[in-house]
């Protein structure tokens, strides 16, 4: 895209930096950052996909890895929502304090692990969050206190042969008071590989994005 800016970004946390993509079509109308889950990577394919999805659509996007490669090989930091959670929390500070991003409204997409540590920061943060989607997320790990909190829209994808997490995004669903959508993809198993999915994800979240962003 003509006038697209971006950069390979280091953001300095807990002692360790994490690495992140920054993109930004001309005139971003928005930036949305992007939270990993378990075992996956800012070189996810899927995520790129959606990701490039977004920046057609007129968003930013900042894809980053939460964990260090050597913190991603312990299995139990993998699942630690709250150290995720600082770590995007420090991430969405240093884009409000970077002068290329700082006026951007800012969204949220998470996958898997991904998901409750970005609902936990938009609990954590109120109405800078400006809305939130989860793809095939495990919203129920925020906890039930920070579900009630989160103030901004916010969307659950999940894929309809995904039997138990589309049982974990009812419960937690049942506790959000936000703007809020369960959509159910039919024929999706967990990582959305089935043809035609991934497109209507990153077709509904563009949407949802471009509605609330």
């Amino acid at each position: 895209m003509s006038g697209a800016f971006e950069k390979l970004v280091h953001i300095p946390v807990d002692n360790v930096h994490i690495e992140g993509m920054l993109e930004l079509p001309q005139n971003a109308q928005g930036i949305v950052l992007f939270a990993h889950g378990s075992g996956s990577s800012r070189h996810s394919p899927r995520n790129n996909y959606v990701a490039r999805v977004l920046r057609n659509g007129g968003m930013g996007t900042l894809l980053m890895d939460l964990l260090t490669p050597e913190e991603d090989m312990d299995y139990q930091t993998r699942f630690d929502i709250p150290l995720l959670t600082n770590r995007l929390l420090a991430a969405t500070r240093w884009l409000k304090n970077d002068k290329q991003t700082q006026s951007l409204p800012v969204g949220y997409f998470g996958a898997s692990t991904g998901a409750a540590a970005a609902l936990q920061a938009a609990a954590l943060l109120g109405n800078e969050i400006n809305a939130v989607v989860s793809r095939g997320g495990r919203p129920d790990m925020a906890g039930v206190e920070d579900l009630n909190r989160v103030a901004c829209p916010t969307l659950l994808l999940v894929g309809g042969l995904d039997d138990i997490v589309i049982e974990l995004n009812q419960a937690a669903y049942s506790h959000m008071h936000c703007i809020k959508q369960l959509t159910i993809i039919p024929g999706a198993t967990h990582l959305f590989e089935e043809p035609g999915t991934l497109e209507e994800v990153a077709s509904l979240a563009c949407e949802w994005f471009k509605q609330h962003l």
